[in-house]
């Protein structure tokens, strides 16, 4: 077979790619396993890093070479499954779409989400938040005389315009990180959260759904709406550009009698 030649212009930029030297940073790491410590200490570590690399990238770096005892929890790497939440200097993020660069610092603090019990290191328990998630009825609602007994999978069709009215609130991930930025979930445990609020309002504006008054009953309740103080932290957060704050508003609506 013959040999593969690399034009000369090639194999300058890849050598340059090789050569080029590796920026160093330090991370200042979280570390908490609830089963044996008393309080949460910091870990230092000094890494290289390349001018692409994410925040997830130098953990797993971490992980894997300098630190195997470091929990965190990850999957898609493409903000896509919203795995990887934690607080990255004092924000909470996704480490998967957070570059190291646009940080603009010399110094990267990481610590797990805030209002979530810690299972160890960054990993926190979702127990709460996916409770409430399924109080809130996250499916259509029909009633039976919709649906023809010899057809059980009807389709129901929708038109471009009653689609936006909840598309935005579709793309919530389910990543946390609203409800790790909201006030109110740190002073109330049982806090339905925006994150649940959210999705009851995406499925109380869907045209084709019938459960209005079972969700606004749900939601009418000490835990539950008129916990919100609308701080907004939870859109400035959310990735995927979901704005929660504004669904709880509009839900609030539907209650007071301003929407129908």
């Amino acid at each position: 077979m013959a040999a593969i030649k690399i034009p000369a212009n090639n194999r300058n930029i890849a050598n340059e790619i090789v050569d080029r030297p590796k920026n160093k940073i330090l991370f200042r790491v979280a570390k908490f396993n609830p089963r044996v410590d008393t309080h949460t200490k910091y870990v230092d570590y000094d890494i290289e890093y390349d001018h692409w690399n994410t925040v997830l990238d130098a953990l797993l770096t971490i992980k894997h070479n300098l630190d195997p005892s470091l929990a965190l929890r990850y999957s898609c790497r493409q903000a896509a499954c919203g795995s990887c939440g934690m607080i990255i200097n004092g924000k909470p993020a996704l480490a998967c779409f957070t570059k190291i660069n646009e940080l603009g610092s010399d110094l990267v603090k990481i610590e797990p989400m805030s209002n979530f019990p810690i299972l160890r290191d960054l990993a926190v328990d979702f127990t709460q938040m996916f409770d409430a998630h399924k109080k809130l009825k996250p499916y259509i609602i029909r009633s039976d005389s919709e649906i023809s007994s010899s057809d059980e999978t009807k389709e129901f069709i929708q038109d471009p315009s009653s689609v936006e009215k909840y598309i935005q609130f579709a793309n919530c991930i389910k990543c946390g990180l609203c409800n790790s930025a909201c006030p109110t979930m740190a002073t109330d445990s049982l806090f339905f959260g925006p994150q649940a609020l959210t999705q009851a309002y995406r499925y109380l504006t869907d045209s084709r759904d019938q459960g209005k008054n079972t969700r606004l009953k749900i939601i009418d309740d000490r835990h539950g709406i008129w916990r919100c103080h609308f701080a907004g932290s939870c859109s400035k957060v959310c990735p995927k550009g979901v704005d929660p704050a504004m669904g709880i508003q509009f839900l609030r609506g539907y209650l007071l009698g301003f929407r129908d």
